[in-house]
């Protein structure tokens, strides 16, 4: 690939099949011309006499129309997405982390969170407030849902459709820059969830302008984006372009790309060996880790292999299959896609391969699925593992947590499990504590017809699953958004407080024993009994065991406990006496020799 450049020039935009292009900027209109392009890049409009500095509202008249729309690469959209655009230059910003390091994935630890739930303002300056708690909680990587420009006050951030724009409701890109400086202050590192699948509903005017979008090849969520067909070439500019800004000019240490399943690319190189090039491209531009972490549910493993060895050469992807394995042994629930996952067997199988599904048949698809990992290609850490994360919370038809249908026990063992793992733990918002408030599907759609429509949708899907639709909280009411607000007062209260304690203890706990995080695949031994209902597993010196029974048990064990989730957990003669949904983390004698 050929490394991105500046991208065009200030007011330059891609609109091939427009016959005349005008630039309206504060009111006033400058002709556009068609620029000399290399073959491919066929399309592009300059403004010779356009404003030079300062900051302009401005928008384009397409074959003239006297309806201004705003530039698909706009940095800010003040008035909303409908309005004209306003330039934002955020080379103006003071940054003030020249002496950031930035963070490597392996060893680190990530927090999803959504801007607008996360504090009572729901903005980026309000969450800065709460920089310090996440890194005494050993939080290395704060990973935001998408900011990127929607329609309306309030959404989970995946109907944006101004990629290149910060949500004014959270701030808008100075706030931005302000929240990733401030970060970066406290030590960690920043995330950010990007979405080129797809485009929302409302506000999405990139088709007026050009073949941004293959009509009639729709996924899940609406037209696909034009990847690999006439035209393709400037469209993969443009998210490639958009990568950069956040990776360069925002200072971003990493991006997760969602749903690369739905990335329709049938050239010969995809678009995603394109990002991987690109994200290492800038690291070694400036001296600094470029983290790309894919969603993918296709259990392959060639996203996270090098690029020599015929990979894409992202840094990580999600293993869906190490939270179904969890979630299914801790709640007890196997409806759906949780249905292959019932057993202990199969978390095993998770903890030593990263995979259930690497190749066997899955049930819920009817069909076999995945391929199994090159250990001698990746590490454990390349696969970003949760108990809980925005999805498999919100997608639940009303929006409950883990904490409300388990037990204080239960809630711990999913801890320990997650931040013992082999791989790149990953914490959703209020996890760390048990949040009691749900994190509910919510949409705040302007036009009566579209908030409509989704949330009879919403709850049509439920109501087909078997659930009372009067149950399914309505995506569109105000309440629905507010109710996904966490409560920071709880916190500091009965077993919230002690889970919280119990997350700091483990984040600590696995800084302090390396070999946790640093062993590759093929350092995890596991032994279980699906019928008395326990397993351990071990890394090195370092041993876990977990009771998943309602009943005690006594295992085998020799050395000093580093942790225990239950005050009765100890050692006794030789054996482990664990109370019932309990977790014990131990040190064998050759660590104690070691130390």
């Amino acid at each position: 690939m050929t490394l991105v450049n500046a991208g065009p020039e200030r007011f330059d935009v891609w609109a091939p099949e427009a016959a005349s292009v005008v630039l309206l900027a504060d009111g006033r209109q400058y002709p556009m011309q068609k620029k000399e392009t290399a073959p491919g890049s066929e399309g592009w409009w300059t403004a010779p006499d356009a404003p030079a500095g300062g900051d302009v509202d401005y928008g384009y008249l397409l074959d003239g129309d006297s309806t201004p729309i705003p530039d698909p690469r706009s940095r800010r959209l003040p008035a909303g997405v409908h309005e004209q655009s306003r330039t934002y230059d955020p080379a103006a910003f003071e940054w003030q982390d020249s002496g950031w390091g930035g963070k490597d994935l392996q060893g680190s630890v990530i927090y999803e969170l959504h801007v607008g739930t996360f504090t009572p303002e729901g903005t980026l300056d309000a969450a800065v407030d709460k920089l310090g708690y996440l890194a005494d909680l050993g939080i290395d990587f704060v990973e935001l849902l998408p900011v990127n420009g929607f329609n309306g006050t309030h959404n989970w951030g995946y109907d944006g459709v101004q990629w290149y724009a910060v949500h004014e409701g959270y701030g808008g890109p100075a706030a931005y820059q302000r929240f990733v400086d401030a970060a970066h202050a406290a030590g960690l590192g920043v995330i950010q969830d990007v979405v080129y699948n797809h485009l929302g509903p409302s506000g999405n005017y990139l088709p007026k302008f050009g073949p941004y979008l293959k009509q009639g090849d729709a996924n899940t969520w609406g037209d696909s984006v034009n990847l690999d067909g006439p035209g393709s070439d400037v469209v993969r500019e443009y998210i490639l372009d958009n990568a950069a800004l956040w990776l360069r000019d925002y200072h971003v240490d990493g991006l997760r790309l969602d749903a690369v399943h739905a990335l329709r690319d049938e050239r010969a190189v995809h678009i995603l060996e394109d990002l991987g090039a690109l994200g290492d491209a800038i690291s070694a531009e400036t001296g600094l880790p470029k983290t790309l972490i894919a969603e993918s549910d296709l259990n392959n493993p060639r996203l996270i292999y090098p690029r020599d060895a015929n990979g894409y050469g992202l840094a990580g992807q999600w293993s869906d299959d190490f939270h179904h394995a969890v979630h299914v042994n801790v709640s007890g629930e196997t409806t759906g896609y949780y249905s292959d996952f019932d057993s202990l067997a199969v978390l095993a199988k998770v903890l030593k391969d990263g995979f259930l599904h690497d190749g066997s048949y899955s049930s819920f698809r009817g069909r076999h699925h995945g391929r199994p990992i090159n250990a001698s290609l990746v590490h454990p850490a390349a696969l970003v593992v949760c108990n809980q994360n925005h999805d498999q919370i919100g997608n639940r038809a009303t929006g409950d947590r883990l904490s409300q249908s388990v037990s204080y026990g239960q809630l711990a063992v999913a801890a320990v499990l997650t931040l013992t793992s082999p791989f790149t733990p990953m914490l959703f918002m209020g996890e760390e504590y048990g949040a009691s408030t749900p994190w509910q599907f919510f949409t705040s759609h302007p036009e009566p017809e579209l908030g409509k429509a989704t949330a009879e949708g919403r709850i049509r899907e439920f109501e087909r699953m078997g659930w009372d639709p009067a149950v399914v909280p309505d995506p569109q009411d105000p309440e629905t958004f507010r109710r996904s607000k966490l409560d920071w007062a709880e916190a500091s209260t009965g077993d919230h407080a002690r889970l919280l304690e119990l997350y700091r203890s483990l984040t600590a706990l696995r800084r302090s024993h390396p070999d946790l995080a640093g062993l590759g695949f093929g350092g995890t031994d596991v032994s279980f009994d699906d019928d008395a209902r326990w397993l351990r597993f071990r890394r090195g010196p370092v041993e876990v065991l977990v009771n998943f029974s309602d009943a005690k048990v006594r295992l085998d064990g020799s050395g000093s406990v580093l942790l225990a989730t239950d005050d009765v957990t100890g050692l006794d003669g030789g054996a482990l006496a664990m109370a019932p949904w309990s977790a014990a983390i131990i040190a064998t004698q050759q660590e104690g020799q070691n130390a």
